[in-house]
This record gives C-alpha cells, sequence and structure tokens, in this order.
C-alpha cells in the first residue's frame, strides 16, 4: 500500500469567485521560500518515471500497480501536478481508471485529452469539482456535459464546474447544463454561451455563482429565474449585450441576493453600465463585493457614497476608472480596493485580474511607475508579475510590461532578498518569451538586462544554454557600447556554467568567437584597456576552457595574432593573465598546440615567465609545461625546448608556497589534462608545474578539488609519484602535501590500497 501525508483540503468559498482562485499573500512567498514538500516531492518523482512504475494495457494507455492505493487529497494533487506539467495525455490520464485512486476535486486545466479518454478516466469518479480552463478542443464542452451526466453521482452532486476558454462545436445550440442538477458555481469565461443557454442554466436548483463574462447573451433577463439564489454574477465584457441601461438595472435591482456583482468592461469601450448603477440607491442592498473596473465617468465621491450606503462591503474594482485616489478608500477599514492609485491597490488588481489581459496590462503598467524607484524587496508582488506572465504567453504587451516590471523588482540588490525558485520561475517566463516573440527589440533587452544581475547569474537555476545561444545573438547585433558591455560580462559567466559538450553544441558559438576577438582587436587598435574589453578578454578566456571546438575558432579567427598584438600594446597584470590564460587552454588540446610553438609567441611567453606577479608567472609556467610536454613539437627546436625546461624550474623554485595568494582566481573545471604531465617523470619540470597547480587549487577549495581528484581517478597518480624511484624530492613532498590535504577533507573516501594510506 501507497500511504502517503497529505494536508487537509479547504472548501472553495463561492463569493467572490476570483477571491476562490486567488488567495495570495505572505503564505505564497514562504511557500516559494521554503523547500518542497514530501508530498511534492514523491509526486513529481512518480510524475517523471511513471512509464516505468506503470504496466501498459493493450491499447497502449497505462494502468498503476493495482496494490497501491492513495488518499483522496493526494489523488487529486498527483492530477493538479500531472496537468500542470503538461504530462496529462490519453496515455497517462489512463492510471485514473482503476481503484488506485479516488477523485473528487478534478483540474485538467489546458490539458490535450479527448472525449473517451476523459470519461474513462474521470467520469467513474464521485466529483465535486471539475476545472477544464482551456482544455484541447479534442474535449469540447457538450462532450464534457455529457460525460458527467453519464454518472448519476456527479449529476446530482457535482458542485463546481469551470469551463474557462473551452470550445464549442459550432453545429452545436443548447449545452444543457440543467441537467447537472447539484452545481452551485458554474463559469464559462470566453465560451460561445447564448442567451437560451443561460435561460437553461438559470434553471438549476441551487446555483449560487455564474460567470457569462464575453459570452455571446444578448439578454440576461432569464437571471430573473434564479434571483432568490443567486449570490455571485460575473459578466465582465458582455459585448453582445442588446439592452439598454434601465433594462439591464431592472434585472439586477431584483437580485436582491446578489453578494458579489462583476460589470467591468474594457476601459476604450467607455461603458457607462456602473455609472448608472452607482446612482441608484435601491439596488444591491446586500452587496459586499462591487467590480466597475474599467467603466466610464466613475468618480471617487460615487463610489465613497454606494459604499456608505452599504457599509458590509469588502472589495471595489476601480482599475482603469479615474477613481480611486481618494483618502477613502485607505482609510475604510475592511476595504479592499483593486485598483491604481497605490501599491495595495495594484496588487489587488494584480491578483484579481490574473486572467484578464485587458486588467493586467493596465496593472502592470502602473506597478511599473509605481516600482521604478524600488528599494523595498517585494516577493509577493513579483510572484503576481510571473502569474501574469504565465496566464498570458501570447500577449506582448503584458509579456514585455512584466518584464520590465521585473526588472524593476530585482535590480541591484533587491533579487537578494528574492527566493530563488522564485527568481527561476520570473528568469524560465522571461526566456519563454523570447521564444514568443523573437524579433522584439526591447524584449530582449530587458531579458539581458535581468541576466546582469549577479544573483540570478550565478544562484538562481535556469537554462544556461538557451541563455548563452540568446546572449550570443545579442553579441553579434553590434548595439550601442552599453549594451555590448552587458552582453561580453554575461557570456564571460555563462561560458564557466556549460559543459565543454554543451559549449561545442552552440551553433552561435564560430560568430561569438569571431566578434569577441574583433571587440579585442579595436580595442586594442584603440589602446583602451576599459570594462568591455577586460570582460572581452574574459569571456574569450571562460569559452575556450576545456572546449576544443572554442580554440579551433579562436585560431581561425586569427586569434594568436591579435593576442600578441595585445600583449605588445599593455603591459598590466590583469591583462596579461587573461591572455596566458586563455594560451593555456590551447596548449592543452593537443590537435592545436603546435600553433604556438613561434618565435613571436614563444619570446612573449618565456619574458611573461619571469614576472614580478604569480598569476602572470602561473600561465606562462603552465603554457610552457603543456607544450614540451609533447616532444614531438620540437623535433628541430630541442635546444630550445631544454632551454624553457630550465627556465621554468627555476621560476618555480622561486616561487612562495603553493598556498600562496594570487590576484587572479584560478579554477579548473578537470584535472584531467594535469594527468599526462603527472606521469612525465622524463621531464621532472612539467611534473613540478602540474604538481604544483593542483596542490595551489586544493588548498583553496578542498571540498570542490579533492572531490575532483577521486572522481577523476587521480589519487593513484599522486600515489605512484612518491613510490616512483625517478620522482624528484620536491614532487613528491607537494604530492604528499596533497595527498595529507586529502586525508583531512575527505575521510569518508577511503582507499586503504592507495600507498598504504591510513585513512
Amino acid at each position: 500500500m501507497v500511504h502517503l501525508l497529505h494536508p487537509g483540503h479547504t472548501p472553495r468559498n463561492i463569493v467572490p469567485p476570483d477571491a476562490q482562485k486567488d488567495a495570495l499573500g505572505c503564505c505564497v512567498v514562504q511557500e516559494e521560500a521554503s523547500p518542497y514538500t514530501l508530498v511534492n516531492i514523491c509526486l513529481n518523482v512518480l510524475i517523471a518515471n511513471l512509464e516505468k512504475l506503470c504496466s501498459e494495457r493493450p491499447d497502449g494507455t497505462l494502468c498503476l500497480p493495482e496494490h497501491w492505493s492513495f488518499p483522496q487529497e493526494v489523488a487529486d494533487r498527483f492530477l493538479r501536478v500531472m496537468t500542470w506539467q503538461g504530462k496529462l495525455t490519453d496515455r497517462t490520464a489512463s492510471i485514473f481508471r482503476g481503484n488506485q485512486m479516488k477523485l473528487k476535486l478534478v483540474n485538467i486545466q489546458k490539458a490535450k485529452i479527448s472525449t473517451a479518454a476523459f470519461i474513462k478516466a474521470f467520469c467513474r469518479h464521485k466529483l465535486i469539482e471539475l476545472n477544464a480552463t482551456a482544455v484541447h478542443a479534442d474535449l469540447p464542452v457538450p462532450d464534457i456535459i455529457s460525460g458527467l451526466c453519464s454518472n448519476r453521482w456527479i449529476q446530482q452532486n457535482l458542485q463546481c464546474l469551470l469551463l474557462d476558454s473551452t470550445s464549442i462545436p459550432q453545429n452545436s445550440r443548447l449545452l444543457f447544463f440543467s441537467q447537472l442538477t447539484g452545481l452551485r458555481i458554474l463559469s464559462v469565461f470566453n465560451v460561445c454561451f447564448h442567451t437560451e443557454d443561460l435561460a437553461d442554466v438559470s434553471q438549476l436548483p441551487r446555483l449560487e455563482s455564474l460567470d457569462i463574462s464575453n459570452t455571446l447573451v444578448t439578454d440576461i433577463s432569464a437571471l430573473l429565474t434564479c434571483k432568490d439564489r443567486l449570490k455571485s454574477l460575473t459578466m465582465h465584457y458582455l459585448k453582445c449585450l442588446a439592452m439598454t441601461k434601465p433594462q439591464i438595472l431592472a434585472v439586477i435591482r431584483e437580485l436582491k441576493c446578489l453578494l458579489h456583482l462583476d460589470i467591468s468592461d474594457h476601459r476604450q469601450l467607455k461603458s457607462d453600465l456602473a455609472f448608472h448603477l452607482l446612482q441608484q440607491k435601491d439596488i444591491l442592498p446586500n452587496v459586499v463585493s462591487l467590480d466597475i473596473s474599467g467603466g466610464n465617468c466613475i468618480t471617487d465621491e460615487a463610489v465613497e457614497l454606494f459604499i456608505r450606503q452599504r457599509p458590509a462591503m469588502q472589495f471595489v474594482g476601480l482599475l482603469a476608472t479615474d477613481a480611486g485616489s481618494s483618502d477613502f478608500f485607505t482609510t475604510k477599514q475592511g476595504l479592499r480596493v483593486a485598483g491604481g492609485a497605490s501599491m495595495s491597490q495594484i496588487s489587488e488588481a494584480l491578483s484579481r485580474y490574473r486572467n484578464r489581459s485587458c486588467f493586467m496590462k493596465e496593472a502592470l503598467h502602473r506597478l511599473f511607475t509605481e516600482t521604478f524607484s524600488m528599494e523595498v524587496t517585494m516577493p509577493a508582488i513579483l510572484k503576481l508579475v510571473a502569474i501574469g506572465m504565465r496566464n498570458h504567453p501570447l500577449d506582448l504587451r503584458v509579456q514585455f510590461t512584466a518584464s520590465a516590471c521585473a526588472l524593476n523588482l530585482t535590480r541591484q540588490g533587491l533579487a537578494k532578498g528574492m527566493p530563488v525558485r522564485l527568481l527561476s520561475e520570473v528568469t524560465c517566463l522571461l526566456f519563454k518569451a523570447l521564444k514568443n516573440f523573437p524579433h522584439y527589440q526591447q524584449l530582449q533587452k530587458n531579458c539581458l538586462l535581468s541576466l546582469t544581475n549577479s544573483r540570478i547569474l550565478v544562484d538562481v537555476p535556469f537554462d544556461r544554454f538557451d541563455a548563452a545561444k540568446f546572449v550570443m545573438r545579442w553579441l553579434c547585433k553590434h548595439e550601442n557600447p552599453k549594451m555590448q558591455t552587458m552582453a561580453v560580462s554575461v557570456t564571460s559567466i555563462l561560458a564557466l556554467q556549460l559543459s565543454p559538450e554543451q559549449t561545442a553544441q552552440l551553433e552561435e558559438l564560430f560568430m561569438a568567437v569571431k566578434e569577441l576577438l574583433a571587440i579585442v582587436k579595436q580595442k586594442t587598435t584603440e589602446n583602451l584597456d576599459d570594462a568591455t574589453f577586460l570582460f572581452t578578454l574574459k569571456a574569450l578566456w571562460n569559452l575556450t576552457d576545456g572546449s576544443p571546438a572554442a580554440c579551433k575558432h579562436f585560431i581561425e579567427n586569427q586569434g594568436l595574432q591579435i593576442f600578441i598584438q595585445v600583449l605588445e600594446t599593455f603591459s598590466e597584470s590583469a591583462i596579461q593573465s587573461k591572455v596566458l590564460g586563455l594560451l593555456n587552454n590551447i596548449a592543452e588540446v593537443r590537435e592545436l598546440s603546435s600553433k604556438l610553438v613561434t618565435e613571436d609567441v614563444l619570446k612573449h611567453i618565456n619574458s611573461l615567465l619571469c614576472s614580478r606577479e604569480m598569476e602572470v608567472s602561473y600561465f606562462a609556467a603552465g603554457i610552457i609545461a603543456h607544450l614540451t610536454s609533447d616532444r614531438q613539437l620540437w623535433i628541430s627546436r630541442d635546444f630550445q625546448r631544454r632551454t624553457l625546461l630550465q627556465d621554468l624550474r627555476a621560476t618555480i623554485q622561486n616561487w612562495p608556497s603553493s598556498s600562496c595568494k594570487m590576484t587572479a582566481l584560478v579554477t579548473y573545471r578537470s584535472f584531467k589534462t594535469f594527468f599526462p604531465l603527472l606521469g612525465n617523470f622524463s621531464q621532472p619540470e612539467v611534473q613540478l608545474w602540474a604538481l604544483w597547480a593542483m596542490y595551489h587549487v586544493c588548498s583553496k577549495n578542498p571540498s570542490k578539488y579533492c572531490k575532483m581528484l577521486v572522481e577523476e581517478e587521480g589519487l593513484q597518480l599522486l600515489c605512484d609519484i612518491q613510490e616512483h624511484s625517478e620522482a624528484t624530492p620536491k614532487a613528491q613532498q607537494i604530492a604528499a602535501s596533497i595527498l595529507d590535504d586529502f586525508r583531512m577533507h575527505f575521510m569518508n573516501y577511503q582507499r586503504p590500497t592507495l600507498c598504504q594510506m591510513p585513512f
């Protein structure tokens, strides 16, 4: 039996409907900052391994093991997570056919499943709620209703049905909702729902909450049928309504049980229905929530008077109106306002209107202005921005304005106070927007600006391969100098975060290396060692690290000639160390190292070997060690090779302890390029440099590099040096020091056979 702990389910509150869907605040932010729950971790593992854990039916669908059993709340969450991850298909939905799960609250939003799969998987359960918002056209509304009505229990007991943005075939007319006699909540927002359907729905004996926003209803008179039970009515943007204002108000006046009314509209339509409603004294006596956002001619005075006459009111929607600025709206206790006059109003608007693009755009625009000089970390607001981006992926204005708001909310040090998971979500949504709108420059700029944030670039999980492709494409666009500097700096960091295999797969790599070298050449010609120049050198150094492909592109684009020119132009150690660091990467590639064995290159390297700056001397020594280790490169230059080795030995002997500090941080992805040098007993100078370098990084970051020694099987090579008769005392001493560090920091990696080490 599978038993999973689960929290209790909170029943849905039907008034007002938006509040049911949009509860967001401190709890959401705390959840973002907390580890994933054990239940979610288990469900994610199950979903990721569903194919392995399930058997296959003859029809190709999946079936869970018969002995498994899920509590109802966990089964509901399992389905919800599957749907969220886009994993609900005809093949996977079949796991809900068996007796292992009993569902009550079914969420299949945006799922692509067929009518047959829906009926088999879900219509046998005792459902009390179904959210089929924006399901694929393969599952139209008539089939959903027909499937639900095939189960008599559901027909009588289903309480909540959400069908927003679902499809209805053209030849369908009456939808027969009245068969679902237990319905209390129905939402058909953005559905081809007609006046005849409203008449049918109004017959439902228990109906309390109805959303007919953006439907084809022309007359709402049928609502009089349910006037004694309807508590919540949402009719945002009823574009086909053919009734006069007095006729509409006459119907609303009769709906005396209404607690929530939404008659909001698009601002550009300049609807004055709300204006006329506010003048009525004998209307909506029990209302606690009124949404008139987008209404025309709305004033603070009219709204205030309306609310004072109804002191129990808890919410008013005023976004995209001329109202909301009065002190009344901030001092009235218990009143929440969705508007644009303050941060609290904007926050409420973002939460209430997350599914309405017209109001989401307006709220984001107000938020951008409000947060332009933001100095306070506001993760709850950033979460609302992310929700808006996710809900409207194909709305350019939403995506663009949201990206600008995200920048305001994470600028400078504000990102440090944001949960990593939230920053990851926002960053991934930015890249999704880039894919949907690849030619919109300002959106691309906003994305690039977000990546310059060190907190995001270093700590936050996102697809760095996609990010590198985007930044490299931007780099080649020859944008203004400021944007170019940002693109180069981001490239320099992303390059280190990609594996060599990923770097080799970058189609943009050749053009990026070419463009970076062009920048270096231009800056060198101008004798300008500015930030862009230094970032460019670092980017090339990092791109070529462990990447033969990048090294090859560097050579093919006259990189050596350009870098020799750099050495001849600048004498700053920060520049020299970056140049030599890159040449080290070239020297490590056996197929390319011969390109460095020229008089011009060797002259500069040998002169920098004696530099007083430790990091410059270190990198120069590394190049010589790698080049001289391959005797084939020196067949006609053996005297020069021996001279270089003598200079190398003298230089290393003059170096301070391997634990010394260097101005430039030395890091390595792998020790594997050192292993041939460690086994080179015929050239002890080469071996000595490799040992010194390994000991240096191991002493600086033992947790990383001692572990690397184990994973790459380098311990045996160090033991061999300790025992080998041809090893010099100095080499044996450094090898012993590295192994001592290993003993100290990794006692759990016991290897008794290696040098008989007494771990």
